[in-house]
């Protein structure tokens, strides 16, 4: 096997213009976001309801607080995940897109550092309620931390592992 071949052969990555990057890369950044927007979409739907239920007249003040916050977390991530949308219909055409896929992809991780925040909030907001137990900042925390080795500890290891220097 001649150096050519052997090089062609060990190389890694595509042999892709910027261009169709970008393209190929808006795809995938798509269909990411689909997955989470429908998560935080169900999500914000639910918390949208518990204010016109008669147990929320109940609730201490510290839970109707957390309540409101999680509320406004929600909103804030549905815009986040929705927004790379509305990016793309407003630079379409202007020969952009690498730029356009890079903001998208800061709002989408935005967005999902959003929708921890809110399905964390929703979790302490309900155990507190279903329980009144001290244990449930605990329990959250450990959630949390689940969440962060998921979404982003492991996604960060096989990075660092497995990209070339």
């Amino acid at each position: 096997m001649s150096d050519a071949e052997q090089g062609a052969s060990t190389r890694r990555g595509r042999d892709e213009t910027a261009e169709e990057r970008a393209d190929r890369m808006w795809t995938e950044l798509i269909q990411e976001i689909r997955v989470a927007q429908m998560g935080v979409q169900i999500l914000f739907g639910f918390l949208l309801t518990v204010v016109f239920t008669p147990m929320y007249a109940t609730l201490s003040d510290t839970d109707q607080t957390i309540y409101i916050v999680t509320v406004v977390l929600g909103a804030c991530a549905t815009g986040a995940l929705i927004g790379p949308v509305s990016l793309h219909r407003l630079v379409s055409g202007r020969r952009i897109k690498p730029q356009a896929v890079r903001w998208a992809s800061r709002l989408t991780m935005l967005g999902l550092l959003l929708l921890l925040a809110t399905t964390s909030a929703s979790l302490l907001l309900i155990l507190r309620v279903a329980t009144h137990d001290d244990f449930v900042p605990y329990l959250v925390a450990g959630v949390v931390c689940w969440y962060l080795l998921c979404w982003f500890g492991l996604p960060l290891w096989t990075r660092y592992r497995h990209t070339t220097r």
